[in-house]
């Protein structure tokens, strides 16, 4: 999938966020400046979160909560997270029960932290823009690719 510039991203974090259900897992990977906030705050602003959405880089993890947004979601974002076990005291998989993650960074816990996460990678594009690819798991089939 081509994401042209910022708004595309938003857009398709927008489509994320209408099949987005408590217990699923986003995981955004790409290098810095790839979009991966930008869906993030996509996705977030369709939950209906009012303003733009901070980047979790410093916080680690920003849960957001209704009535800010329709469910519960936390934005976590790893780029800081040095190793795996660092992870285990966010208690990202307690907080699936009910919400849904959207993961920044997610390589940094290993090859498949989340089996069941839908898993974007975004890259840069020679012609401009980004490249998008997704792994998409049996949890996910009937959402993706979104319409």
């Amino acid at each position: 999938m081509h994401l042209p510039d910022e708004t595309s991203a938003h857009a398709l974090g927008a489509r994320l966020a209408a099949v987005l259900q408590p217990g699923d897992v986003v995981a955004l990977s790409g290098p810095l400046g790839a979009g991966k906030t930008s869906i993030a705050r996509g996705l977030l602003a369709a939950l209906g979160l009012e303003g733009e959405a901070p980047s979790p880089s410093f916080a680690i993890v920003q849960p957001y909560d209704p009535p800010e947004v329709r469910m519960s979601v936390l934005h976590v974002d790893l780029y800081r997270i040095e190793h795996p076990d660092e992870a285990r005291e966010l208690g990202l998989d307690e907080a699936l029960e009910d919400a849904a993650l959207v993961v920044e960074w997610p390589e940094r816990l290993g090859d498949d932290p989340w089996p069941d996460a839908l898993w974007l990678t975004l890259a840069f594009d020679a012609g401009g823009g980004r490249r998008l690819t997704a792994r998409v798991p049996g949890a996910w089939e009937g959402r993706w690719p979104l319409t």
